[in-house]
């Protein structure tokens, strides 16, 4: 099998069809059906199922993705070791994060990565549980993945990074005169937050704890995006990093610290192995700065 064939193989897994693929490739159909015979040939047996609409993976394609994928990463790792040896800029960067992670501290390492690293493209997915982040690097769908420290990652290689305090976010005159909250009075909120197995709503929880029978969730909602607009419209409060909370203040939520502090910190991780060139100094970029900041 050759990186053609277990491209457009996992194209076709990736758009469901043949012909979403073809489309999505810019080929011809044929070229792609020829591909898949010859890796059906090669595997000695079926890899899709052909429906009325699409196809489906058998249990062999099924299990073709993972390793098909790792071949892609590490072709593309090779290309660009010989291209850092030869001197060439460029390369390609791909993360996966949570969604308060990325804000804060990706979106600073990114910054200070792309300062002494232009040419590389950088690409960032959001998925929505933490779960998902870890299952997107073990597949090797993306390189890098970045959690909080309390979420498992197993037997992946991994750094911890510089802790984030965490800060009350509160509705527009809330709380007047206060500049602080104790963490036993958070009991008494009512909270809002993304589903279960998400960054925010692991803080939220861990935070406020089995107090008063733990936290009582007002709004639950799948966009993180919505948080802040719900605290400023009164449906609740949340909890947020300090970059996510400055935000908020400046749009007129009420935030203040936490007594005792709380802080979580994030975990970058990726798959035993070489990195690619780019990963391997934004891995290494990561660490200096969190060093500088301990």
């Amino acid at each position: 099998m050759d990186r053609r064939e277990l491209e457009y193989f996992l194209a076709i897994v990736e758009h469901g069809s043949f012909t979403a693929a073809a489309q999505a490739m810019h080929v011809a159909q044929p070229s792609l059906s020829h591909a898949v015979r010859n890796l059906e040939k090669e595997l000695g047996g079926k890899i899709f199922h052909r429906l009325p609409h699409g196809v489906a993976l058998t249990p062999a394609g099924d299990a073709l993705v993972e390793p098909a994928r790792q071949v892609m990463r590490d072709l593309s790792t090779a290309a660009a070791s010989v291209r850092e040896v030869l001197g060439l800029s460029g390369g390609r960067l791909d993360v996966v994060a949570q969604t308060t992670l990325a804000v804060d501290p990706l979106a600073e390492l990114i910054g200070a990565f792309l300062r002494e690293n232009p040419k590389v493209a950088v690409t960032i997915a959001d998925p929505e549980l933490g779960t998902d982040v870890t299952s997107a690097v073990r597949a090797g769908e993306r390189e890098l993945g970045l959690v909080d420290s309390e979420h498992p990652i197993g037997d992946l290689e991994s750094m911890v990074l510089r802790g984030r305090e965490i800060f009350a976010v509160l509705p527009p005159g809330a709380a007047p005169g206060r500049k602080r909250l104790s963490v036993p009075e958070l009991s008494t909120l009512d909270w809002i937050a993304t589903p279960s197995g998400t960054a925010t709503r692991a803080v939220i929880e861990d935070t406020v704890g089995p107090r008063g029978g733990g936290p009582t969730f007002a709004v639950e909602t799948a966009h993180q995006a919505m948080i802040v607009p719900l605290v400023l419209a009164g449906a609740g409060a949340t909890l947020l990093p300090r970059a996510m909370a400055r935000d908020a203040a400046a749009r007129g939520a009420v935030v203040l610290p936490l007594r005792p502090k709380v802080v979580r910190r994030g975990v970058l991780f990726w798959r035993p192995g070489p990195l690619s060139p780019a990963a391997a100094q934004f891995v290494a970029m990561a660490e200096t700065i969190a060093e500088l900041r301990r």
